[in-house]
């Protein structure tokens, strides 16, 4: 295998070659080289509190699922049928100037364009979540944050497996990561303090995650996608829970400028964020739109707005939680409309039950997004 170094990820447009695994030497990987400069604690004491992070640790190992044989990889979403149920959004694609005037064999391939091009900022930020949950493990400063860190980063592996497999076999080509979100991610990656990449991937990255594959799996017709998804969904959940009562406790005993450095990094990285699944770029290549033009249009479709509610009213109430929504950040919150969301429950007070239940099959989870009040 050949290693090429580049300075910033590749812009364009990958596809997959067609590589015989055996011609090892024509596999190029193709790698972007960061330094951090960690600062890692020993834990001589190996204690092992009972508490809210220990039970999360060890679900973990419970509820471990496999990409390879808990999921149907037999099925083949069909080829002429739109992957994104356009039924459900109130304002219709043919609000896009000139949308109709697109042959149905160009909708099907801006809809696969569309449904790529979320799917891979989700594999380009799970590889982001398995970089900064792999470093938690050498710079946690407590025994059960170091242990549910270990066991969050193989969940983190096999969520890139998982949606990098379903790109290579269904879909056939990726999109590079956004800006905004390449940009967090080194910001985190980089960074030395660990309570900040606690507060970048446990809250802003993972609730962020949370939002967005939620949005996803209501509007999808394919079932492997949609238990992908939802299997996702299920270990992001603890992922941010545990940011968010460790945190809760640990950023008590900061200053009053450290707390205010870390809600103003919380509040831009909000802002980064909020349109990091939003983009026109699919817009502009198949419609008569220019860059910006098709920005605008992506951010007020109906998927764009119900994205950020979804977002911040998943973020903020956990913001507030952990005593990062300070007098300094909320009048930024108040002027973006989203201050409001903090009187929200935070959702934080475990159900463990619904948290300990084993995976749902497709027909389970089918049945749930058609039904979820039952």
């Amino acid at each position: 295998m050949r290693s090429k170094k580049v300075n910033n990820q590749p812009q364009e447009i990958t596809d997959y070659p067609e590589i015989d695994p055996k011609d090892q030497n024509a596999i190029e990987c193709i790698n972007e080289i960061f330094m951090s400069p960690l600062t890692g604690s020993y834990n001589w004491d190996y204690i092992v509190v009972e508490d809210r992070i220990k039970k999360l640790y060890e679900l973990g190992k419970e509820l471990n699922w496999n990409v390879s044989s808990d999921l149907d990889w037999s099925e083949n979403y069909p080829k002429d049928k739109l992957m994104i149920n356009y039924d459900l959004f109130q304002t219709p694609e043919s609000a896009l100037r000139g949308y109709d005037d697109l042959s149905d064999e160009k909708k099907i391939e801006m809809d696969r364009h569309r449904v790529s091009w979320n799917i891979s900022q989700f594999l380009h930020g799970e590889q982001g979540a398995l970089l900064v949950a792999s470093q938690l493990v050498s710079c946690a400063p407590t025994f059960n944050a170091k242990m549910y860190a270990a066991s969050q980063t193989f969940d983190e592996a096999r969520h890139v497996e998982g949606f990098n497999r379903y790109l290579k076999e269904k879909i056939g080509f990726q999109y590079p990561a956004t800006n905004g979100l390449k940009s967090l991610m080194d910001k985190i990656l980089t960074d030395e303090r660990w309570d900040l990449k606690f507060i970048g991937m446990q809250i802003i990255i993972e609730g962020l995650a949370l939002a967005a594959f939620n949005n996803m799996k209501f509007i999808l017709n394919d079932g492997l996608l949609k238990q992908l998804l939802h299997y996702v969904i299920r270990d992001e959940a603890r992922h941010v829970t545990f940011g968010v009562n460790y945190l809760e406790d640990y950023l008590k005993t900061l200053s009053k400028s450290e707390i205010d450095d870390r809600a103003e990094f919380a509040f831009e990285a909000c802002v980064v964020m909020r349109n990091r699944l939003i983009s026109g770029d699919v817009i502009a290549r198949f419609l008569d739109y220019t860059p910006e033009e098709a920005q605008a249009a992506a951010e007020n479709t109906e998927q764009g707005q119900n994205f950020r509610t979804l977002l911040f009213t998943k973020i903020i109430p956990n913001l507030k939680r952990i005593g990062l929504l300070n007098d300094k950040v909320m009048p930024k919150y108040e002027k973006l409309g989203v201050l409001s969301y903090a009187e929200l429950e935070d959702n934080f007070d475990i159900d463990w039950a619904d948290m300990s239940k084993p995976y749902e099959t497709q027909e389970e989870i089918e049945r749930f997004i058609s039904n979820p009040h039952h």
